[in-house]
Parts: structure tokens; sequence; C-alpha cells
């Protein structure tokens, strides 16, 4: 089976290999434009999948936007037989979707119908759900409305984070995709309509999205600071520039202050800080301009003082 990959994160490079490695042809991979990176964005990178598809020789696309009769040109001339979307970037038109003559799939992080959308993994951890996993899914025209093909879950670590969730999720569907496509190819999968009803939705994170609010309860922020660990970065005013906090541990109890005021302050631990119910201890941090780091290197080197209010 002639085989059109559209991806670009990091995600997407294990399901690029694992659909090779299972013996199919990868005529051309679509993916997102170099972006500029480093200090003064003053250079550009490939996305991981572009690298990965050079290194291997496939024929890379990069449209600004996956639309256009000459963009529509370029992918006859490739002769698919079907696309295969890991975390592309854009939403495809119908025209897209329906050229090849298998139409195309698409492997998203959660468990359709839950969390549609373009941060999945994010929102699963921070909403608090105890599993997730993912799903092959025929697209249409709908945001992850097509029909399921296959799914496989895993559990969510209590202290697990999105930026270690994601490579879990990523090898998961590695291993479904050329299950997938097996089962295409033999006419032995069905095709499962969603249960719109149960839908819910993950939308795109920015950096307002990633703001703490103090007055929150512990275990929100906890699971606000694990899903937005490592991008975008959980985040809150200090002394009048922007600090990424990490490594959350729930406290109980706390203190009458103000949520968002320095509790304890431990250069071998961390950060203690009051949050609306219980405190959070913050184990690591990236102050504005700066790496990330152990909280207690940027205590050692400064930081809040007990007393002192975040946000």
């Amino acid at each position: 089976m002639r085989v059109l990959f559209w991806g670009t994160p990091e995600f997407a490079v294990g399901p690029l290999m694992a659909v090779l490695a299972a013996g199919r042809e990868i005529v051309g991979v679509v993916t997102r434009p170099d972006r500029p990176r480093g200090r003064g964005r003053r250079s550009v990178a490939p996305s991981p999948v572009k690298r990965r598809a050079l290194e291997l020789g496939i024929p890379v696309l990069t449209p600004a936007l996956p639309r256009g009769e000459a963009f529509l040109s370029e992918l006859r001339a490739l002769g698919a037989e079907i696309s295969v979307v890991v975390a592309y970037g854009h939403i495809l038109p119908p025209g897209v979707l329906e050229l090849p003559p298998r139409g195309s799939i698409n492997l998203h992080a959660s468990l359709l119908p839950e969390f549609r959308g373009a941060a999945p993994i994010q929102w699963a951890i921070i909403r608090g759900a105890r599993r997730t996993g993912v799903t092959v899914m025929r697209m249409t025209a709908g945001m992850d409305e097509g029909p399921i093909l296959l799914s496989r879950s895993l559990r969510i670590g209590e202290e697990e984070t999105a930026s270690r969730l994601a490579p879990r999720l990523s090898a998961l569907g590695a291993e479904l995709l050329p299950e997938a496509l097996t089962g295409l190819e033999g006419g032995t999968l069905a095709e499962v309509e969603q249960d719109h009803a149960r839908a819910t939705y993950a939308p795109k994170v920015d950096r307002e999205t990633a703001r703490i609010e103090w007055g929150r309860g512990a275990p929100e922020i906890h699971a606000h600071v694990r899903g937005m660990d490592a991008v975008p970065g959980a985040w809150t005013p200090f002394r009048g520039a922007p600090v990424k906090l990490f490594g959350p541990r729930t406290r109980d109890g706390g203190s009458p202050a103000p949520p968002g005021t320095v509790l304890r302050r431990d250069p071998g631990e961390g950060l203690v800080v009051q949050a609306g119910r219980g405190a959070v201890l913050f184990t690591g941090a990236q102050p504005a301009g700066r790496r990330r780091m152990e909280a207690g290197a940027w205590l050692r080197g400064g930081g809040p003082a007990v007393g002192e209010r975040l946000g």
C-alpha cells in the first residue's frame, strides 16, 4: 500500500518509522514549513518529521497551507493509495482527504470521542483523566469526528507530565498504525461511529492558558502544571517577569495566607506556595531568560522570599 504520511513534531516520528518497518512504501511526507528557532529566532530549523524523511530519502512537501490546485497536483503525482495523518498541525480540506483511493486516516492521541482537538495529551492530564490512549480513525470534514478503526489505552501516572506521556502515546500509536493499515488492506476492520454525545474537547494551549491561577485548589494546580510541562510551561508573574514552574507536589494544610504566597523556600527541596486550598511544592523552575533548573538552584541564586506573593 502506497502511503502519503502527514506529520510534524517528534510525536509523529515513531509512527512514521513503524509504517516503514511494516513494509509500506511511503511515497511522500507532508509537514509544516521550517520554523525560526533559538534566541532571537534568527535561524530556521526543519520539523522532526522532515529531518527524518530527508535522512531516509523520502520526498517532502512543506506547504504553508495544504490546499490549492498546485498543491493538489503535487499530491496526485505521488500516487498515494492512502493518507496517514499524525499530528500534522493543519485541518485538511475535503478535497485533500478524499484524494487517495482509500481515503485518509488519522492517529489521534486520545480515546475518542474524548479530547477531540489540538492538545489531547495536555488536557487529559489537566482534567485529571486516569487513562488515555490513541485512536486510529477515518478522517471526515468534522474535527476528529470520523469512525473509529482501532484504539488502545494506557494509564496516566499520578505524577506524569505531558512531556513524559507524549512519547508513551507515540510508541503506542506506532504499534497500532501498521495493524490498522493491514486491517484496511485486508478488509477486516469495522468502522465504528463515535458516540458524539460523549465528545469532549482539547483546544490548543497558548501562553495565557498556561498561566497558573493560584486561587484554584492544590490538586488542580498540580494537574495544570503537569499538563503544561514542558511546552508551553506553566508560568506565573514574579517581580514583573514570568517564571515557569515544574515538578509540582501537593501539600495538605497550607495557611491563611492569600493564594500565591510563598510559604517556604528550601534549597534542598524546592518552593512551597499557597493555593486556594492546600499548598503546592515546586521542584523545578525557569526564570525569564534562563534555562530550566532545579528549584533549589533558583532559590540559592535568589528567587522569592517567604511571604512574597507570586502572580
